[in-house]
This record gives structure tokens, C-alpha cells and sequence, in this order.
């Protein structure tokens, strides 16, 4: 009689454990569904805020554009102010820009400071980052207005550092066009994507190539149409070189990496090429440009509204690629992660408000830049070339890195073996 009761007993308890377990699954799965919806209009809203922090610093451009081009006339009665100088002219034309860009370094290294670290979408940085709007444009406004108060040798100094913070925006920009160039490769031409994409990386990296060749024929009929233009010349020779090494290693039976990311990458430093040589002086033995009539021809206002946005969107799609500067690419994204990392995009946009105030001035302290003209001089074309070169030479180290590194690993084990045997 002793064993049914038993059976019942341990039925019964069996039967609540299950009812209560129902219960609370329900009650689990409801708190992790409201939670996932939360977590979902926070990340919303946290990539809504990078556009706003992207049209902040395409105002700073702006106002750094109207205060070098103009300034001088709207300022003209800040003369009271010591910083200014006389009749304001230390806030205006190249110091003018510099205290922009001052502010606006300013702000997003606030921001940076106020957002390192953060992780998780319902921590106070995240919130600080994606709201407070209001509170964080009265801190824009101060951040922009307090440089204006500084003398004139702090801004000094701080265009000479401005130099070396943009030197680092620029390759940290090289190593994410390279990062994007290695993944669009190994997506298309990896062993799954081949049979479906083959034919269509093979197409896209013939078009590039045509267009590399095509661009270098152009630069020496446009820039270099006499042997008197010598440095073009060397400037075309030699990224036509760097095309040839590119395309070469990339074939190379131990790389073998195929002809789409070396001919994204050829296409990439021809533009460094043309865009260096047309930063160039107007010359009129090496170059077709002639001084437009008046400083406000409607192709050099076009070409300036372009050169604005450019920076702007340059600056926002590094800040967004952090992935490519993580150590760790094998880290597991959960859902309540930041979508991007707020510390390294507002580093980003910090050396950014640097990087376009070397574009304004042309990388030059001393002289006055004209109107409607950005990144003029040979300052200008010399960055870029160097640009052009450095981005050459990590894209090859990255092509034969894994190579030297085999062999080393092979090297290694060579003489492990060879002083274990007796």
C-alpha cells in the first residue's frame, strides 16, 4: 500500500514543479521580450544620434568656411577683444578656422571623455550619447565660442599639433578603405561565394584596372605634357609602378589573392595621384587649370560644396568602422551592445575637426588662403602623396604578412625538429 501512495505523492509533485515552471517561463519570456524591444529603441536611437553628430560637424565646416572667407567683415568689431588682435583680425582668415576647429575638437573630446568605455545600450553613457540634445548644443556653443578667447600663440600651438592629429585621421581613414577593400574581396572571391560571384568579381575587378590605366593615360596627357613637368612625371611613373607591384604579389602563387582587391586599391591611389597633382599651384606649363574669373566661378563654389561634404562623410564612416580596429575579431555581439563604439567615433570626429582645419588653412600657418579654395598648395599635394604611398605600402604588408609569418612559423619548427633529433 506504501509504493501507490508514493507513485501519487511524487506525481503530484511533479505535476506542480511543471505548472509552477510554465508559469515562470511565461513571465521570463515576457520580461526578455519587453527588454528586447527596449533594447531595440535604444539602439535606434543611438544610430539616429550619429547623423546628428554628422551634421554638427558639417556646421563646424561651414562656419569655419563663412569665418575664413568672410570673417574678417563680420568680426571687424570684436577689436575689444584682446585675443582678437586689431580690428579682430586674429580672429578671422587662418586663425579664425583654427579656433573653430579648436572648438569643435573641444566638444567631441568631451564626448569622448563622457563616452569611453560605454557597452551596454542601458548604461548612462549610452543615454548621455543618443539624448540630452539640448544641453549638448548649449555645450557646442560654448565649446565653439571659448577659443575665441585665447591668445593668439595658444592657437598657434594648436595648429602645429592640429598637423599631427590629422596625419593620424588620415591613417586611420587608409586602414579602414583598406579593411572595407579586404572584406569586399574575401566576400566575393571566398570558396562559397566564388561559383555565384566569380564571374562577377573578375568583371568589377577589369572595370577597376581599365579605370586605373585609363586615369594614369589622362594624368600624363593633362599634367604632365612636356618634360619640363618633371615631379608629375615621377608622381605618375611611380604610382604606376605601385599599380604593377600591386597586381604582381597579388597573383602571386604563395598570395594568391586574386585581382579584385588589387584593382580596387590601383583605383584607390590613382585618385590619390590626381587629387595631390590638382592640389598643385596653378602652373601653367604642367597644369590645364586656369584661374577662374573671379573667386566665385559656379565649378569652384561645386567643387568646394563637394570637398565639404566629402570630409564630412569621410570622418563619419571611419568613426563608424571601429570593427576594423578591434584586436579581438572573434567577440560575440549580444543584444544589449552598443551598435558601434562611442569612444573611437568621437576620437574619430575630434582628429576630424583637426584634419579640416589643415584642409582649409592648405597645411599652412603662414599665408592666407584664397576664397573658395580648399587644400591648395604644395603642403597639400605633398600630404597626399605621402598618403598615396603609405596607403600603398599597408595594403602590400597585408598581402604578404600572412606569408613572412608562415614561414616563420615553418622556420620555427624546422629547428625545433632538427634539435630534437639525435
Amino acid at each position: 500500500m506504501d509504493e501507490p501512495i508514493e507513485t501519487v505523492e511524487t506525481g503530484v509533485i511533479k505535476a506542480n514543479l511543471t505548472s509552477s515552471d510554465v508559469i515562470s517561463w511565461e513571465e521570463t519570456s515576457l520580461s526578455m521580450q519587453k527588454k528586447s524591444v527596449e533594447y531595440s529603441l535604444e539602439r535606434r536611437k543611438s544610430l539616429k544620434a550619429r547623423y546628428i553628430y554628422g551634421f554638427v560637424f558639417l556646421l563646424t565646416n561651414l562656419m569655419a568656411w563663412l569665418i575664413r572667407d568672410y570673417g574678417h567683415q563680420a568680426l571687424s568689431e570684436m577689436h575689444y577683444l584682446k585675443a582678437c588682435g586689431n580690428e579682430g583680425q586674429d580672429c578671422s582668415h587662418i586663425m579664425g578656422v583654427l579656433r573653430v576647429s579648436l572648438g569643435c575638437f573641444i566638444f567631441f573630446l568631451l564626448m569622448l571623455l563622457t563616452t569611453f568605455k560605454t557597452s551596454k545600450l542601458h548604461g548612462a553613457g549610452n543615454t548621455w550619447h543618443s539624448r540630452w540634445w539640448s544641453l549638448k548644443f548649449v555645450l557646442l556653443v560654448i565649446s565653439v565660442a571659448v577659443p575665441f578667447f585665447f591668445p593668439l600663440s595658444f592657437i598657434q600651438f594648436y595648429g602645429e599639433i592640429s598637423r599631427i592629429g590629422a596625419g593620424i585621421f588620415l591613417l586611420l581613414q587608409l586602414i579602414s578603405v583598406i579593411e572595407f577593400i579586404t572584406w569586399w574581396n574575401n566576400y566575393w572571391m571566398s570558396e562559397e561565394e566564388l561559383k555565384q560571384c566569380g564571374s562577377l568579381g573578375l568583371f568589377t575587378s577589369t572595370i577597376f584596372y581599365i579605370a586605373s590605366i585609363c586615369g594614369i593615360v589622362l594624368m600624363y596627357m593633362l599634367y604632365a605634357p612636356r618634360l619640363l613637368c618633371s615631379l608629375n612625371i615621377f608622381f605618375i611613373s611611380w604610382t604606376a609602378i605601385l599599380l604593377i607591384v600591386m597586381m604582381v604579389i597579388s597573383l602571386h602563387s604563395k598570395v594568391n589573392r586574386g585581382l579584385l582587391s588589387s584593382g580596387i586599391m590601383a583605383s584607390y591611389i590613382v585618385f590619390l595621384c590626381w587629387s595631390a597633382i590638382r592640389s598643385e599651384p596653378v602652373i601653367e606649363k604642367c597644369s590645364p587649370q586656369k584661374e577662374a574669373a573671379g573667386n566665385g566661378h559656379w565649378t569652384t563654389v561645386l567643387g568646394f560644396l563637394i570637398a565639404i561634404c566629402s570630409i564630412v562623410m569621410a570622418t563619419f564612416s571611419t568613426g563608424i568602422d571601429s570593427q576594423s580596429f578591434q584586436f579581438r575579431k572573434d567577440k560575440v555581439q549580444e543584444e544589449d551592445d552598443v551598435p558601434y563604439d562611442y569612444g573611437f567615433f568621437h576620437f574619430v570626429f575630434s582628429m576630424g575637426a583637426m584634419y579640416f582645419a589643415m584642409l582649409f588653412i592648405s597645411w599652412n600657418l603662414d599665408h592666407s588662403t584664397k576664397k573658395w579654395s580648399i587644400d591648395v598648395g604644395w603642403a597639400s599635394t605633398w600630404v597626399k602623396i605621402i598618403n598615396e604611398w603609405i596607403a600603398a605600402s599597408i595594403y602590400l604588408w597585408k598581402l604578404i604578412s600572412p606569408v613572412v609569418r608562415q614561414a616563420k612559423v615553418m622556420d620555427q619548427e624546422g629547428q625545433i625538429h632538427y634539435t630534437a633529433s639525435p
